[in-house]
């Protein structure tokens, strides 16, 4: 009897260490990161006595990894949030705001209208489109250099996956080797650090996990490419810039580098380094574009009616601003030796849309080009177009459009090569006037149209408008400028809508179509070249004549001012690169600026939305993680009551066999 009390309380006594050792190590470590909450459960042997206990961790896996995919959706939002309310903030600022000086721009244009020959207030209009040029150069500026900061920090959060990658497969390792052994009981704090390492990769983007056979973890990312895989194999990260050095991408390194890398879907990339992405996709690059864009159609406006005027020197007028060009990305796969440039034909502001450009050889002769999304993906059908002596432009285009573009090729391109266009990004910085000469301003007309005083009836020649001098042939550029066949008369014959025209060319009768406008045009050749054009108003009587004339002296003439002043409510930014045949694809400046604002604050209001939304999912997972794998105290601090009057239970039945044995060995004697 008393050896089967000593058998019993002896194995109580060690059941109930175990127990207390349990319970000890889970007080203990209440504030240890990544601990999971363990369990000592003990069996019967054949005779009901108490048999090894078997430790494990209590752990709901769907629990765990419903966390690590809140915590990822949450890192997400919450990096995307912080990084976009910056730029928010400084687009939203007044003082940062184009449109204060696109409208100083056009008011201080308003007073030059008043006073033509006042070179003052010429002046303050330079100072404002001076101003309008710095301002977004500034603006640009703030976006490059936060994309430099995503740079920078995708190289460590880059750094910081590897790290943990590499560190799960060693965890892995360590779990394979002491799986379905004895001593996999003293390997929880392996499973717990690797648990834990998995959870901080969750944190820098989304994870799938599976359980391999012996233990250990398979780690996948949530679009199926392979993290961490079976007998401690892993990929890694790198960053990489192709075609553009100064935008890094992120790719996955298959085996080792021993194979091709894989680009990685950002769009369901989800953590830190997806939410820094993002950042950069949704953000950085449409506001940078968008800048550059609303800048090139800017100048290009003022460029194109300027050149329509006559500045106050009597000359006719020439580029305000200088438009920049810049060298296509040529990728690393490219098999030629062929480069472009690229810049904005003039005359085709309007044209372009915000996004960055793909240029493909299909032929050395013959190139697609289509717009880029702000992923570097494709938009709609490519145009097609031939090169030709070296130019692809409007007038090259054999299907589609160019989108404004004007590129040279050099060299000898080959079949396949492609190269990436980002004229509006390097255009944002670099917009410049191209003169502060308040007496470049062309606010006068060229021309000057004068109604006979002794016509009989009260019809007039209207002022006149100047559509085209680049190609004209009625306009002498000079200097000094003159219209190139002397002035022009024009005279109402005694037929219906039948009129004369003298100039230079001699005189020319030609019948009309009601009303009567556009009256050069309806002239025929050689006249319909000239490139400017006027309409009679009213209705002639035979006899009565008009004339035009070279606009010598009228330095008081604000006519094509004017016109200048016009482009403020003129819708000349394009909206969308695709867009449907009835809809207005145009916004005015102003518009456009106002839209670059609207659209972060837009996607920062999101983003915060979203941020709160998966913080309380998070919180929601932990705390259901939490109540399995959660140290609690009041539930420990019972335990340890009980376990501890067990085992003193089990002391007593081992005294008392103590006891009992010693009677019987002095009852012997």
């Amino acid at each position: 009897m008393s050896f089967n009390l000593l058998n019993i309380a002896s194995s109580g006594i060690r059941a109930n260490t175990e127990l207390l050792n349990t319970t000890s190590k889970n007080i203990a470590n209440i504030n240890t990161e990544g601990y999971v909450r363990e369990r000592t459960e003990h069996g019967t042997t054949f005779d009901n006595q108490v048999g090894r206990g078997q430790t494990y961790r209590l752990l709901n896996e769907f629990a765990q990894q419903q966390l690590n995919r809140d915590t990822s959706n949450r890192s997400f939002f919450e990096r995307f949030m912080e990084e976009a309310q910056r730029i928010d903030s400084q687009f939203s600022e007044e003082s940062n705001s184009l449109s204060t000086q696109i409208n100083g721009m056009f008011n201080n244009l308003q007073e030059a209208l008043n006073q033509p020959s006042n070179n003052v207030t010429r002046s303050l209009f330079f100072t404002n489109a001076e101003n309008f040029v710095n301002q977004m150069d500034r603006l640009s500026g703030i976006v490059s250099q936060q994309k430099s900061v995503v740079n920078d920090q995708l190289g460590i959060l880059a750094d910081e996956a590897n790290g943990l990658i590499e560190k799960i497969s060693e965890l892995n390792n360590q779990i394979t080797a002491v799986h379905g052994k004895k001593d996999q009981a003293d390997a929880s704090s392996v499973y717990n650090e690797r648990d834990k390492a998995i959870k901080d990769l969750s944190e820098l983007m989304n994870l799938e996990t599976l359980d391999g056979p012996h233990g250990e973890k398979l780690v996948f990312m949530s679009t199926g490419e392979a993290l961490v895989m079976e007998n401690g194999s892993f990929n890694l990260f790198s960053l990489n810039g192709d075609p553009d050095p100064n935008l890094k991408e992120l790719r996955l390194d298959v085996t080792s580098g021993q194979a091709n890398s894989l680009e990685v879907d950002t769009n369901s990339l989800k953590g830190e380094i997806g939410g820094l992405l993002a950042y950069r996709d949704e953000v950085l690059i449409p506001a940078q574009n968008q800048l550059g864009q609303m800048g090139l159609s800017l100048a290009d406006a003022f460029n194109q009616q300027n050149r329509l005027g006559m500045d106050a020197n009597g000359e006719i007028g020439g580029d305000l601003f200088t438009l920049p060009t810049v060298n296509g990305l040529p990728f690393a796969a490219n098999a030629g030796s062929g480069s472009l440039q690229a810049g904005l034909e003039q005359g085709m502001g309007k044209e372009i849309p915000a996004t960055d450009f793909r240029v493909t050889f299909t032929s050395p002769t013959t190139v697609e080009i289509v717009p880029l999304n702000n992923k570097g993906e494709p938009i709609g059908t490519p145009s097609t177009a031939n090169v030709t002596a070296g130019v692809i432009d409007s007038t090259t285009v054999t299907s589609g459009e160019s989108y404004g573009l004007d590129i040279d090729v050099t060299g000898a391109p080959a079949a396949g090569d492609s190269f990436d266009i980002k004229l509006n990004a390097f255009a944002a910085s670099n917009v410049e006037l191209a003169t502060s000469r308040p007496e470049k301003l062309a606010l006068a007309s060229p021309i000057r149209t004068e109604t006979a005083l002794n016509n009989v009836s009260e019809a007039a020649i209207s002022p006149g408008s100047v559509t085209d001098i680049a190609n004209s042939t009625g306009i002498t550029v000079g200097p000094p400028p003159s219209l190139t066949n002397g002035p022009i008369s024009l005279q109402k014959t005694g037929n219906p809508n039948e009129y004369t025209i003298t100039d230079g060319n001699g005189t020319t009768t030609f019948t009309i179509t009601p009303p009567a406008e556009n009256m050069l045009a309806q002239a025929g050749a050689p006249y319909a070249n000239y490139g400017f054009d006027f309409n009679i108003e009213g209705n002639p009587a035979a006899g009565d004549t008009f004339s035009l004339e070279f606009n010598t002296g009228g330095f008081d003439d604000n006519r094509n001012g004017l016109a200048l002043a016009g482009l403020q409510s003129e819708e000349l930014v394009r909206e969308n690169v695709l867009s449907s045949g009835s809809a207005d694809n145009l916004k005015t400046f102003n518009q456009a600026f106002a839209g670059i604002v609207t659209d972060i604050g837009i996607v920062t209001s999101q983003a915060q939305t979203s941020h709160a939304a998966f913080s309380a999912l998070e919180e929601q997972s932990n705390a259901w993680y939490e109540s399995m794998s959660g140290v609690n105290l009041d539930e420990e601090a019972a335990n340890l009551l009980r376990f501890q009057q067990s085992y003193a239970a089990s002391a007593r039945v081992l005294s008392t066999a103590q006891t009992v044995f010693d009677s019987l060995l002095s009852s012997a004697r």
